[in-house]
């Protein structure tokens, strides 16, 4: 049993009657297009007694872009919604299957559903949180960065207040092939069989779906916070590389080291009340939200 599913087991096993009814909402395998497909589409927590107007989290797992789904969010949905959001998690398509284009096109259309309909399950479409782990990091960079594609699905930029990318190595696509092609000629490895070069296509291509090459004053870019491994040297100097592209645009933007985490290991834990990741997280988006009305 899931953690979000033994958390609402124990609500329901010792609560009184009626508190135990007001549990949180979950809408599972909602389509975000036509026709039904699996790899595209969405679940939705709203908190418990739903209400109205809540702050909306846009979650985006990782696995590579070849595999991963909606379901892994361990504590996440329930530490949001105790914060008062509406959580969705969102599956795409993956690679081979589909071009890189393909996927962040997926994840917009996904923001383009929420935007539309979220207030129905109490969400407010004009406060929406893009926030993703590893593969989904850069997606959820890049659809903050360049609003072209969220735009086209018919969100405007202003609807996007924040962004929280969670231990991504891509943000500057072009910097991670080569820092991963020196890499493996000093160790003399092979070349991988299907490695970024492989996934993103040629170099023009990388640096589209670079999020670093999108960032510029005045395009509506919100607020980010950069969660990364303190020790981990490629996504430690890939969120670095995100961070320095946004503050020199005058971009607000807060960077986080994870200490004595690992990869896997910063995403199932972000939402437990004692991780330090967590703690920051929620300290961005209570700012957020107080400055945004």
């Amino acid at each position: 049993m899931g953690s979000f599913r033994r958390l609402l087991f124990l609500l329901v096993g010792v609560l009184p009657l009626g508190v135990a009814q007001s549990v949180p909402l979950v809408t599972r395998d909602v389509p975000y297009v036509e026709p039904k497909n699996e790899r595209q589409s969405l679940d939705i927590y709203s908190p418990a007694g739903v209400g109205t107007n809540h702050p909306v989290v846009v979650w985006v797992h990782g696995g590579g872009w070849m595999r991963g789904g909606k379901h892994e969010v361990d504590s996440k949905p329930a530490a949001f919604m105790q914060k008062g959001f509406v959580f969705v998690s969102v599956n795409y398509r993956f690679i081979p299957n589909v071009t890189m284009g393909m996927i962040v096109r997926d994840v917009a259309k996904a923001v383009g559903w929420v935007h539309a309909n979220i207030d129905r399950h109490g969400g407010d479409p004009k406060r929406i949180f893009l926030m993703g782990h590893s593969a989904g990091a850069q997606l959820v960079a890049l659809l903050a960065a360049d609003s072209r594609y969220v735009e086209a699905e018919g969100v405007p930029r202003s609807s996007v207040i924040g962004c929280v990318p969670v231990d991504g190595d891509t943000y500057d696509v072009p910097l991670q092939v080569a820092t991963a092609t020196a890499r493996r000629k000093h160790l003399k490895q092979p070349p991988p069989k299907m490695g970024h070069a492989e996934k993103f296509g040629n170099l023009r291509e990388q640096r589209e779906l670079s999020a670093v090459n999108h960032v510029a004053l005045n395009r509506g870019i919100p607020p980010f916070l950069l969660l990364h491994l303190a020790d981990h040297t490629d996504t430690s100097a890939q969120a670095h590389r995100l961070w320095a592209a946004l503050d020199q645009a005058g971009i607000p933007a807060q960077i986080f080291g994870a200490e004595d985490s690992e990869h896997m290991k910063l995403d199932r834990e972000l939402g437990l009340p004692a991780d330090p990741a967590t703690r920051a997280l929620f300290a961005f988006t209570s700012r957020i939200l107080g400055e945004v009305r």
